[in-house]
């Protein structure tokens, strides 16, 4: 075999070496896509831990997933499906409110990021550029609603509820869910905390003010080929902004996450009874990029056919909480993440400051 290769033209040489190369990128492609993977983790092994070696076992398995893929799959986490399913109930009734009654709690001040906001309203992106943003959001703008709840003892912004008659106890519902939120973020912080090598308390003092977002997402049913259009997504490629989100899916799918190292997307699949989990951009920061803040879309999931050409995306629900620190905690690098020789890649910010700057430029 050796003398064999060794006396083939050259000509033939160097075509046989181009097939060849091909193949072995496409291998390490491959085995790349197959590693990036996001991990079911057993909170409740956390929650029912008899020590710090037990809670710390978990806490690694954390901070291993948002390392490597910036998502987790939480499961065994503590919020009765009977919640979460009441959540849904009360935002799918608040949607199906007519267009006019909803537009009287639209969404005003990115400081308050409360409200209603519309079909094609806003254009999620990681470009911080207005006009550029604004160029998207005319060409392709994110196919969705939402309705976005934050603290409500606040004194400065308040919450925009609708009558209590139009969407009986919604009010109360969401107000209940928010702060069953609040309280899993503060447990999965403390994990974060024992898995990077600080006191598991580390964060309480610096997410207790509650500086949340509470966002409902209705994706309504759509022709599929509007979806397919350059650019178009029911919610385009975009970081999110804070410390962490839990994402709650319905059954019907279209979350995409990223592989950073191959640029491809791969779905982030609804499985029962699990909370999807990302690191945001102020966790990045604060931890020097060792946990990812990774792009992930909403595309079209599988479609119902309509014809030969042409099909409807079915609708889709979803219930995102948006975990921040307090607005005026700074965030600046944990000491336990400095580079090698102490490099600190990002300059100290305020939470208020980072995610009004971007809420501004992300709605019109």
């Amino acid at each position: 075999m050796l003398a064999t290769r060794r006396f083939l033209p050259a000509a033939l040489r160097l075509r046989r070496a181009a097939w060849q190369r091909p193949a072995i990128r496409s291998l390490a492609t491959l085995a790349e896509e197959s590693s990036f993977k996001i991990p079911l983790i057993d909170f409740s092994k956390f929650l029912e831990a008899g020590s710090k070696a037990e809670k710390r076992n978990t806490a690694d398995e954390i901070v291993s997933g948002f390392r490597n893929v910036g998502f987790i799959y939480l499961d065994k986490h503590g919020i009765p499906e009977s919640v979460v399913q009441k959540a849904f109930a009360q935002s799918a009734e608040f949607f199906r409110l007519p267009a006019e009654v909803k537009s009287k709690l639209e969404w005003e001040d990115p400081r308050s990021n409360r409200g209603y906001v519309k079909i094609g309203r806003e254009r999620v992106t990681q470009s911080a550029d207005a006009n550029e943003i604004a160029q998207l959001r005319a060409k392709a703008p994110d196919f969705k609603e939402s309705m976005e709840i934050g603290r409500d003892w606040d004194k400065t912004w308040k919450n925009r509820w609708p009558e209590e008659k139009l969407v009986p106890q919604f009010k109360p519902t969401m107000l209940s869910f928010f702060q069953t939120c609040h309280e899993l973020h503060v447990l999965v912080m403390r994990a974060i905390a024992l898995g990077l090598d600080l006191e598991e308390n580390f964060f309480d003092d610096q997410i207790n003010e509650q500086f949340h977002n509470l966002r409902l997402l209705s994706y309504p049913s759509i022709r599929t080929n509007l979806l397919r259009q350059e650019g178009q997504a029911r919610a385009g490629a975009h970081s999110d902004y804070g410390t962490l989100t839990l994402l709650f899916q319905d059954s019907v799918g279209g979350l995409e996450v990223q592989n950073p190292h191959t640029k491809t997307f791969q779905p982030g699949t609804p499985i029962p009874g699990t909370i999807v989990v990302n690191a945001g951009d102020l966790l990045a920061r604060w931890s020097n990029d060792i946990l990812r803040s990774t792009l992930h879309r909403v595309v079209a999931p599988p479609v119902e056919k309509l014809s030969e050409t042409e099909g409807i995306t079915p609708a889709r629900q979803s219930i995102a909480f948006f975990c921040n620190p307090n607005g005026g905690a700074k965030i600046s690098c944990l000491p336990t993440c400095l580079g090698v020789n102490g490099e600190n890649k990002y300059p100290p910010v305020t939470t208020e400051d980072y995610i009004v700057g971007r809420l501004s430029v992300t709605y019109t």
